[in-house]
């Protein structure tokens, strides 16, 4: 094992049982389940898998179900203190206007940690370059991601803090811009709450490694 296969895994918090363990990959998978569905018309749902190989996160995030010919946001939400985050529920609709939208998944879920879009290891949340979905509404997202360079990005932003996917929910947003969101759904500063209105979560799950 090299010593920047060991500093990385460190880094990220992942831990092994001895050099054989280190040296055989780190799989984490997801199942991805519909949030708001009775209200944007469709019952989103999918899988991921995030494999540690070396030093590269190979994630893979595959979408059914989605609102069609859109941009859809993705990352993993997770709190800053190293608490468990969960998957939001229905009957956590706070102002009780029939939506869930982002400010209430933070309680349970934390805050929008790493984004899933074309460079995860920047952490730029705000980008046009997440999977845009089909006609059909699906989306297959793959993307290779230097791990080294997002757990120092990581560690910078949320003060030494490790990436630790166990503790994490993937969180996929979306609806069209003319879809009819009540004022009183809220959003991430000034980006449109139709961008970031949660359509489908799961909790990451180490199986493997």
């Amino acid at each position: 094992m090299t010593s920047r296969v060991l500093a990385t895994l460190v880094a990220t918090g992942m831990t092994f049982s001895g050099i054989a363990g280190a040296a055989m990959a780190q799989t984490y998978r997801v199942h991805l389940t519909s949030l708001n569905a009775g209200k944007i018309g469709s019952a989103p749902e999918g899988n991921a898998t995030l494999k540690v190989v070396g030093d590269t996160l190979e994630v893979r995030i595959k979408m059914n179900g989605v609102p069609a010919n859109i941009e859809h946001w993705e990352h993993f939400h997770g709190f800053a203190d190293a608490r468990n985050a969960t998957c939001v529920t229905p009957d956590m609709d706070a102002n009780q206007d029939g939506f869930i939208d982002l400010l209430e998944t933070e309680p349970v879920s934390g805050t929008t940690m790493v984004p899933f879009n074309d460079r995860p290891e920047e952490m730029q949340i705000p980008t046009h370059t997440y999977p845009h979905a089909s006609a059909r509404g699906n989306f297959d997202y793959t993307k290779s991601v230097p791990l080294a360079q997002l757990a120092a990005k990581f560690g910078q932003t949320y003060q030494d803090q490790t990436i630790d996917l166990e503790r994490r929910v993937l969180y996929v947003h979306g609806v069209p811009s003319d879809s009819a969101l009540p004022t009183t759904v809220g959003s991430l500063g000034p980006v449109p709450s139709h961008v970031t209105l949660p359509i489908a979560c799961g909790k990451i799950v180490k199986v493997s490694g």
